[in-house]
């Protein structure tokens, strides 16, 4: 058996939680491999909404097994709430939970240097989440982290003063009072204490060597979907740097973030939009500022799911999702929110960027310092709704163009097309499994 993959092509919020969902019968594991709670997977069934932060997709079918990876940063009291949000609408996480041991910790010192450093960059802001994403992962690859597994030791308290210790000295030289800053509207004892408190939650759920734990059920034939969060332009390595998340958000996060080797790897399921949306700062070519953008935005209910804040909104960028393939070895597209575009005479793509004069279809390699000039080509929009459609045969020709004009410039079928965001309103265009 081999691990399926499903991930992001754009800059996050593609709908991949709802996909997950989408698929999740068809396995019995479903595990996230990065990120953290700066991920909102949102997930729509029953009149019912749901934002997961941490918990794979998987966790609404009782017959699948959710893991966190080791790739995974956990904030315990973002996940405590999370978990208190399940099961108040009937959902008990506990019996098909499990956490890998190895999974790092965010520490309450880690949000408030977040949120100082991000001060400090003036208008140079990233967009951050102020989750405490970036100061947690650079305690990790420092060797200075805590993880899920020195919870259970007994040197723990002694590590976490330590560590705090460190953090406040950092901190103080970024900002004259950081314990001034508040977390989750609190003041930083207050917002501790429940901290230490929710790791009661947190340890009450099963803790698994989790390399070993997802290699032993592929080795029993055991079907496993691994779930990534934000999207490939944000990696830390080939996203549009400085203006990325601090994890590796590809194919290759699979590996280093479940203890998968890339030999056990199948099929790799890309994520995207039908036109382009990004949170915070950061390059966006084809962006847009005028009621068109406006229009994607209010049409597609573009507010992220964890921070709030309106998207920035745009055409599909051909180039960037071409590069997105190639990084991930794609096997399948997955086309999100079609019926945003529903109202839409013409739709613009960008098939290549003009940069200095000079025609390309690739991603430089500065794409946030380097002025990139869109170049599109015009589609046909389909002026009608989608709503009741099942089929594909049955989608107007014009949104066939447009799926037959992705597949033909990507070299990759479309084997999944949605119109909404239940998880009903979902066509499958070709066998996925």
């Amino acid at each position: 058996m081999k691990v399926d993959v499903l991930l992001g092509l754009q800059w996050g919020d593609e709908g991949k939680g709802k996909i997950v969902d989408v698929l999740t019968k068809n396995y019995d594991v479903i595990a996230r491999f990065q990120g953290g709670p700066n991920a909102g997977h949102t997930i729509e069934f029953d009149n019912k909404k749901f934002v997961l932060h941490t918990i794979p997709s998987g966790i609404f079918n009782d017959n699948t097994l959710n893991v966190v990876g080791n790739g995974v940063i956990i904030d315990p009291y973002i996940f405590k709430k999370e978990i208190e949000i399940l099961k108040e609408n009937g959902i008990d996480v506990k019996s098909n939970l499990y956490i890998s041991t190895k999974s790092h910790i965010i520490l309450p010192t880690h949000r408030l240097l977040d949120a100082v450093y991000e001060k400090a960059k003036g208008d140079k802001k990233i967009g951050s989440t102020l989750k405490g994403i970036g100061p947690t992962y650079t305690d990790k690859v420092g060797r200075n982290g805590i993880r899920v597994g020195d919870l259970l030791l007994p040197y723990f308290k002694n590590k976490y003063e330590e560590a705090k210790k460190r953090h406040l000295k950092l901190a103080y030289v970024y900002d004259d009072n950081p314990l001034s800053i508040k977390i989750e509207g609190k003041n930083f004892d207050d917002y501790e204490k429940e901290w230490f408190d929710s790791l009661e939650t947190l340890l009450s759920l099963k803790l698994v060597n989790s390399e070993y734990f997802l290699n032993n059920a592929l080795s029993e034939g055991k079907k496993i979907l691994a779930e990534g969060a934000q999207g490939t332009m944000l990696d830390i390595d080939f996203g549009s740097y400085p203006y990325v998340t601090s994890s590796n958000t590809i194919t290759a996060g699979v590996s280093s973030g479940l203890g998968i080797a890339p030999a056990k790897i199948g099929r790799v399921f890309g994520i995207f939009k039908a036109y382009c949306t990004r949170v915070g700062s950061g390059p966006f070519p084809t962006e847009l500022f005028d009621e068109t953008g406006e229009k994607l935005r209010q049409t597609g209910h573009e507010f992220g799911a964890t921070t709030g804040r309106p998207r920035r909104c745009g055409w599909l960028d051909m180039a960037a999702l071409k590069y997105a393939i190639m990084l991930n070895g794609v096997t399948d597209l997955m086309m999100m929110k079609v019926d945003v575009l529903n109202d839409f005479d013409e739709i613009n793509v960008a098939v290549k960027y003009k940069i200095d004069g000079k025609e390309t279809e690739e991603v430089p390699f500065d794409m946030a310092n380097v002025k990139i000039e869109p170049v599109f080509e015009k589609l046909k929009g389909w002026k009608i709704s989608l709503e009741g459609i099942t089929s594909f045969d049955k989608m107007p020709d014009e949104l066939k163009d447009y799926v037959k004009f992705i597949e033909e410039k990507t070299g990759v079928r479309v084997s999944l097309v949605s119109t909404g965001p239940d998880r009903n309103q979902t066509i499958i265009k070709e066998n996925i499994l």
